[in-house]
Formats: structure tokens, sequence, C-alpha cells
């Protein structure tokens, strides 16, 4: 299991990180799942732009560049939109709505993936 932790602020964001690297996980996402626990979230690599079509419920996103700062964050994502290319951004996390809100999480962080 890995963990997201906002490096910028020694915080531990999520503690159940799972990571969608292949081409197949990429794809799948969230789709399927009924809800999205408040300490998961799911990292897809290769990704600056999401859809959310035939989404059981909404989520918010941060989007990081290669060096893991964030570059964009997108609070409720609600079911069936889509999302542009976040400029810059090379992989995204998907959260519960409304996790943003509780993190201190600003543009520019740094982020990194333990163990």
């Amino acid at each position: 299991m890995a963990t997201l932790n906002n490096k910028s602020k020694n915080k531990l964001l999520i503690r159940d990180l799972r990571i969608a690297d292949s081409t197949w996980s990429r794809m799948k996402g969230l789709l399927g799942t009924k809800t999205l626990p408040s300490d998961q979230g799911l990292w897809i690599h290769r990704c600056n732009s999401i859809h959310t079509f035939f989404m059981a419920y909404a989520i918010d996103c941060i989007f990081v560049n290669k060096k893991m700062k964030v570059v964009s964050l997108v609070p409720n994502v609600v079911p069936y939109r889509m999302l542009i290319p976040r400029w810059g951004a090379d992989s995204v996390v998907e959260l519960a709505a409304g996790e943003l809100q509780k993190m201190d999480l600003n543009l520019g962080d740094e982020l990194y993936v333990g163990n």
C-alpha cells in the first residue's frame, strides 16, 4: 500500500493510494466503484485530463507535473463531466469529493508517494 504525502509541508495526505500505471488500470480508473473512502485515492500515471462519465459519485482532483509539483486543483467534479487537459500536468490523483477542502494543499506544493 502506498501513501501520498505533501513534501513541502511534511504532511500525510492519503493513507491508501492505489496506482494506475498499466493501460487497463488507467482506462478503468474508478469506474465500477460505488464510493471512494476519504482515506483512499487513485494516482493515474500519464494523465492530464479526466472524465467522470458513468461514475456514481463526485471526486476531487490533484494534477501534478513530472516532478510531483501541484499544477492544478479541481474540487467536486460531478459525474458525466470532462476536464480539459491541465497545462504541465503529467498525472492526476483522484480523491473523494470534499477531501481537497480538508487538506492544506496549494499550487506549487511538492508531493511524494511513500510506502
